[in-house]
């Protein structure tokens, strides 16, 4: 696996090298000539150096244990410090200033508006609504290929709102609780719902990273998504069709566990979908960010938090002080910080690090390199195709934040299929995608690189066939 990731780490600096510069240049204010030619500059090597080793790191995270956040926010401070260094060396002034600052305001507005789904998420999660879902699956009684085919769709439909990640999490804990006894049968059943819900998020903003940013910058409106659905159906339902037949065909036992959902879950889950439809709503018609929305949304869930806790009554028939640790969840009033201190500030800050690396690099002049080997000589369609290889290999979010800092000119149609690629070409791999390397994590030593990887031709072949069936139905766009 380390082998393969520095592989795919080398292969992707083929690409990564010039995928990043053109619209900082144009965002910057001074004249093209104040844009300094940094690719044959030690500075402009170093800057990809220390990116490598940074990511690198970023790619050992199972094995070092260190937090991804760490390697890639050091290395956005060098590269920077570099680029500010050079342009102060040339008396060069405000240049670089405004090219950092053009990255920072993206990074804000996928920040602000991560940070209000993820605390929604959370949110829902406390008032215990993704626990009741699994416990009313594990008492249903269906076979374990039943329940291969129910987790996977219910990752496919979740992901476009809860986003791959949660919803793998969420279908992990499912088939774990049904299969411990069966490791077969979680292992294909982790592939199936990383495949999934990979799949899934890739015809909705809200699904992916990758799909967010395209939306918020513009590109591709949020009904236009909903294009790629056949073709991201077809990205799953191609390798859970393959391995359906080796799902042992037996019926795990029920358990008698009960859950009920907390006071206020409905109206949590009512207000999460309204915050959505809000951020929509600002960015199709008020032509405002989207996190405008979201955070409008997040006022609406501080307010109802503020009527729980103000309502909050422990029941004295079952309140146990003794048992306060147990039942904390009851006893303690819905905190809304609470929430939002628990969204995944590892990945928040991780953003950050990628988008001021890959926006240093691109401010170098490394971009336009590579987008006249793969956009003009190899063409949008391979290049495309391209990219979701690559985010087999490493990860979706720099290969996609690149391509948008590159803005290439091609037709809607070729938007759409490097949104699909990105999307689900990380299925392919377990470390390409948020979703697998977490079920690594989740199911250690069941679900592993090595078992995902014997499915990987079957997931080519559904991505192939996704693919195929875009250019099929989606021809009028290309």
């Amino acid at each position: 696996m380390q082998k393969l990731s520095m592989i795919g780490l080398i292969s992707l600096l083929t690409v990564i090298l010039g995928f990043v510069s053109t619209s900082l240049a144009s965002a910057a204010p001074g004249s093209p000539a104040e844009i300094l030619d940094l690719t044959k500059h030690w500075v402009g090597y170093l800057g990809i150096f220390v990116f490598i080793i940074a990511y690198a790191f970023v790619m050992l995270e199972e094995v070092t244990h260190m937090r991804k956040s760490k390697p890639v926010l050091l290395a956005a401070g060098i590269i920077w410090g570099l680029i500010g260094m050079v342009y102060a060396m040339g008396g060069i002034t405000g240049v670089a200033e405004e090219a950092i600052r053009h990255n920072i305001l993206e990074y804000a507005e996928l920040f602000l508006f991560l940070l209000v789904a993820m605390t929604f998420i959370n949110a829902m999660e406390e008032r215990l609504v993704f626990e009741v879902l699994r416990v009313k699956l594990v008492n249903a009684g269906f076979s374990y290929r039943k329940l291969f085919w129910i987790t996977g769709l219910l990752a496919f439909f979740i992901s476009p709102i809860a986003d791959n990640l949660t919803t793998a999490l969420l279908m992990c804990a499912v088939v774990m609780a049904i299969g411990k006894e069966d490791k077969k049968f979680v292992l294909l059943a982790c592939v199936n719902i990383v495949v999934a819900a990979n799949a899934g998020g890739a015809f909705s903003p809200f699904g992916d990273i990758t799909t967010l940013m395209v939306w918020q910058k513009g590109i591709v409106q949020f009904q236009e998504f909903l294009a790629l659905f056949i073709p991201s159906l077809v990205a799953w339902i191609v390798p859970a069709a393959l391995m359906h037949f080796s799902i042992p065909n037996l019926q795990p036992e029920a358990t008698s566990e009960d859950l009920k959902l907390k006071r206020g879950a409905f109206i949590i889950i009512g207000l999460f979908l309204w915050t959505i439809a809000t951020a929509v709503s600002f960015h199709n018609f008020l032509h405002l960010p989207p996190m405008v929305g979201m955070m409008a949304g997040l006022s609406l869930l501080k307010i109802f938090g503020y009527y729980l806790n103000k309502t909050h009554k422990p029941d004295p028939a079952t309140y146990d002080p003794l048992k306060a640790e147990e039942r904390i969840g009851q006893i303690v009033p819905f905190d809304i910080f609470s929430k939002v201190a628990r969204a995944e500030w590892d990945t928040l800050l991780f953003f950050y690090g990628i988008i001021l690396c890959v926006g240093g690099l691109g401010f170098m002049g490394y971009l336009t390199l590579l987008s006249k080997f793969m956009y003009f000589d190899l063409g949008p369609s391979a290049a495309n195709i391209l990219v979701g290889i690559l985010s087999a290999i490493v990860d979706n979010i720099p290969v996609m934040f690149a391509v948008l800092t590159m803005m290439p000119e091609m037709s809607h149609g070729q938007w759409l299929l490097v949104t699909l690629t990105a999307g689900v070409g990380g299925s392919m791999l377990s470390i390409g995608s948020a979703a697998g390397v977490a079920l690594m994590g989740q199911a250690r030593g069941t679900y592993t690189f090595l078992g995902h990887l014997k499915w990987t031709p079957a997931i080519a072949l559904g991505y192939a066939a996704s693919i195929w069936i875009h250019f099929l139905i989606n021809g009028k766009y290309m």
